[in-house]
């Protein structure tokens, strides 16, 4: 039945790779755990008090209750297909309730603190300097994830419309706008690009020509926000929650900010507003002569 339900996720669902073999790590240290604590591999044995020790068990062990929860999602998914096929007839999941998690603020980096990055940190001469500032400039300009900004070709980009498609979580595809000041970087790059390596198909690619990966990508990011920023997280991801903190705060509304990230529910986008609701505490806190 796991791996009905693995192929389910992965064909029907269109859950991406990541997420199927996550789904498919978190199965099987439940039927671990099941088969060690209770000698069973029968699905139709497990029972609710069986699943609670499960994260019980994690928790003992220090897995944060966001993980927990995560976990326990897979779970969920998994039940929910056994009823659906018709292997079960009552869902113990009903009867788990989730630890409680703490609210986490998404962590950006300030406006002037990119401005300096984006407008006066040297990124060098020739391919690699150009590419590193346009990596920078996307992220921080369209606020897409890593794995769309790796799989961008250049027939994706489209300068008539100032805008770039890209292959989101599902494979949902969606048009992201941009500026008139990366355009204008965008060629400038492209035509580095073309004049060192001539015509490749992909957008980014390594120091000797190669297509480049997530990973390079990622070291990249950190390098440069090294620079600017003291904060102990420094990734891809930060200039996504850059984007959509930044976006919030001068006025874009929640809807066009979920469309623009290509979120599927308005809850993975409202994360944002606490920032801005920080912020607004913040002027009160300094301006009002009762605050």
């Amino acid at each position: 039945m796991k791996e009905r339900f693995l192929a389910y996720i992965q064909y029907e669902k269109r859950y991406s790779t990541h997420t199927v073999t996550a789904y498919r790590n978190d199965l099987t240290q439940f039927f671990d755990h099941i088969h060690l604590q209770y000698d069973t591999s029968d699905i139709r044995e497990v029972n609710h008090l069986m699943i609670r020790s499960w994260f019980v068990h994690l928790m003992e062990h220090e897995i944060l209750a966001r993980s927990v929860n995560r976990k326990l999602s897979t779970l969920k998914s998994f039940y929910k297909f056994l009823i659906r096929e018709g292997e079960l007839a009552e869902n113990p999941m009903r009867k788990i309730t989730p630890p409680k998690t703490s609210k986490r603020l998404p962590v950006f980096v300030e406006k002037d603190k990119m401005d300096i990055l984006l407008d006066k940190i040297e990124f060098g001469e020739g391919y690699a300097g150009i590419r590193d500032k346009t990596i920078l400039e996307m992220f921080y300009s369209t606020g897409m994830r890593l794995s769309e900004l790796v799989n961008v070709k250049e027939s994706d980009i489209d300068f008539h419309n100032h805008t770039i498609k890209v292959l989101g979580k599902r494979n949902k595809e969606r048009l992201i706008p941009f500026s008139d000041r990366f355009e204008s970087l965008l060629k400038s790059y492209m035509e580095e690009k073309r004049f060192v390596f001539g015509e490749n198909v992909s957008l980014f690619l390594t120091d000797k020509g190669r297509i480049a990966y997530a990973k390079m990508i990622y070291l990249i990011v950190c390098r440069y926000l090294g620079h600017v920023t003291t904060l102990g997280k420094k990734s891809p991801h930060v200039l996504r929650h850059t984007f959509a903190t930044l976006m919030l705060n001068n006025g874009a509304e929640l809807n066009a900010v979920k469309e623009l990230l290509g979120h599927a529910n308005l809850s993975a986008t409202q994360i944002y507003t606490h920032n801005t609701i920080e912020k607004l505490k913040r002027v009160y806190n300094q301006a009002h002569p009762k605050a």
